[in-house]
């Protein structure tokens, strides 16, 4: 990189330009921050004129944790994307597989801005959705943008929603030769995370510019790789990121700075306040359909064996056709009341957009968790990511095992007796287990990292499991009798 900053790409166009390119990633449904967002782009229209100025979002702009977005099916976010004024914007794992093929229809149908994606197609057709192209060219001041996004390509998932997902290295060596030809400037929009931005930008001649996202990286300077200048804005629209392409007057060359903004001290936008609260307001009434009566409250804690953690292990196992459900306890952020149960009820205490999945665990593995879940570094683990929205992992609960554990022994010696379906846990032996899809990202219990994954369930989230047994009579009955036995220094629990 030159010395002021300006990394140099060597070819040159017919006149003088300067196009600023706004990027946002990352937000999450983060909608605060969207309206501080708004409030920048607003101030910035006022003094840029519309000929020089790009804004484009690299993925995950929505997220099923928030109410607005789930009981709109993400219509709040596209009405913010619009009032926005978005050129361009690709599909992040949380647009891609968290949403159904017809939801995604319904958002992205008629949208004023372009979707753009390269690698993502449906099966069935081979061919990409009505609203998504895979590239696109933008001219701002004199300047030929050629757009490029990418995705990450989860096919264990987005095979079960009916897409196919090709390698983005693969599919921009193949696409960007032919951008290259047609633009002056070519840029990917990528939802693929910093480690495989690094891997394109060495491995594909011709990028001028990639605009990152996905690992929630932070770059206030960028990075430059060869010819290629890489940027990304963190997470949360907690910043905003500010890239300036131009013509060098001297040498005829084209030029890229980057840099990011906070948003904290931004004011919100009025507009877009306006907008998320009429949203609020249908997504209110959405979420108040009643899904169950319950004649005695169903208590949830993270840190021990509850009757709510228990009712989802049961509805797990009963789903995958397992011998033995798993969940952890953090899972649910609180217990449910007696009375009408709504989708609104399960949503808060279960807001986290995961599904459950199938896994082969061996006998000595599983121990090896239940070990782990007695531990208060594994019970007041605090993270986010891998589709948890909670607050602490919390420890195991379970259906189809019962499990006797002394606490006043020595960690990792605790864990006696099991028992799966009555007979004595072989180590050896694979064990079927219904469980969360995030353990197989291997975060959380380490025992759990090892378990061959079977299948995963789309669409169905564990919250969709979750109010299915609520109506489950014998699920109900059954969800207060312990699986755990536990000697405590203050004697057998």
């Amino acid at each position: 990189m030159a010395a002021d900053g300006l990394g140099l790409g060597g070819r040159t166009i017919e006149r003088d330009a300067k196009v600023t390119l706004i990027h946002t990633n990352d937000l999450h449904s983060h909608l605060e921050e969207a309206a501080r967002i708004a409030s920048y782009i607003k101030e910035i229209r006022g003094r840029i004129e519309p000929d020089r100025l790009l804004l484009i979002d690299c993925g995950d702009y929505l997220d099923r944790v928030r109410p607005e977005t789930e009981g709109t099916n993400g219509a709040v976010n596209r009405a913010l994307l619009e009032r926005l004024g978005y050129d361009a914007v690709t599909l992040g794992n949380n647009e891609g597989i968290t949403w159904t093929r017809e939801q995604l229809d319904g958002m992205f149908d008629s949208a004023p801005f372009p979707v753009v994606c390269a690698n993502l197609k449906w099966a069935e057709t081979g061919s990409e959705p009505s609203w998504m192209i895979p590239f696109m060219l933008a001219e701002k001041d004199g300047l030929k943008i050629g757009l490029l996004g990418l995705t990450a390509a989860f096919n264990d998932y987005y095979r079960l929603l009916g897409w196919e997902a090709d390698d983005p290295i693969e599919t921009a060596a193949r696409l960007v030769p032919e951008l290259r030809k047609r633009a002056d400037v070519v840029v990917v929009i990528s939802h693929l995370g910093l480690w495989m931005d690094e891997r394109l930008a060495a491995a594909v001649d011709g990028i001028d510019l990639i605009l990152g996202s996905h690992t929630h990286h932070l770059l206030e300077t960028p990075l430059t790789i060869g010819r290629t200048t890489v940027c990304a804005a963190g997470k949360f629209g907690f910043h905003i990121g500010i890239v300036q392409i131009e013509k060098n007057a001297a040498t005829g060359q084209i030029g890229i700075r980057g840099r990011c903004i906070p948003t904290a001290d931004l004011p919100p936008d009025s507009d877009a306040e306006a907008i998320v609260r009429s949203f609020r307001e249908q997504a209110d009434a959405a979420m108040n359909g009643v899904v169950a009566h319950l004649a005695r409250p169903l208590p949830s804690d993270p840190a021990r064996e509850n009757p709510l953690g228990t009712l989802l292990a049961a509805a797990l196992r009963k789903s995958t056709g397992a011998e033995i459900g798993l969940t952890n306890a953090g899972q649910l952020l609180e217990g449910l009341s007696a009375g009408a149960v709504t989708k609104g009820d399960i949503h808060r205490i279960c807001p986290s957009p995961i599904n459950p999945c199938l896994i082969m665990l061996r006998g000595d593995a599983l121990r090896r968790a239940l070990e782990e879940s007695l531990l208060p570094e594994f019970i007041d683990l605090r993270f986010q990511g891998f589709g948890f929205r909670g607050k602490q992992l919390g420890t195991l609960c379970f259906d189809g095992m019962e499990v006797y554990a002394d606490e006043t022994r020595p960690p990792y010696e605790r864990v006696g007796e099991v028992l799966v379906g009555g007979i004595p846990l072989e180590d050896g032996r694979e064990y079927a287990v219904g469980t969360l899809d995030m353990f197989t990202f291997g975060v959380g219990y380490k025992g759990l990292k090892e378990g061959r994954v079977v299948r995963y369930f789309l669409p169905e989230f564990i919250r969709d499991l979750l109010s299915d047994a609520l109506n489950d009579a014998d699920a109900l009955a059954d969800c207060n009798a312990p699986r755990w036995h536990l000697k405590t220094e203050q004697g057998a629990s």
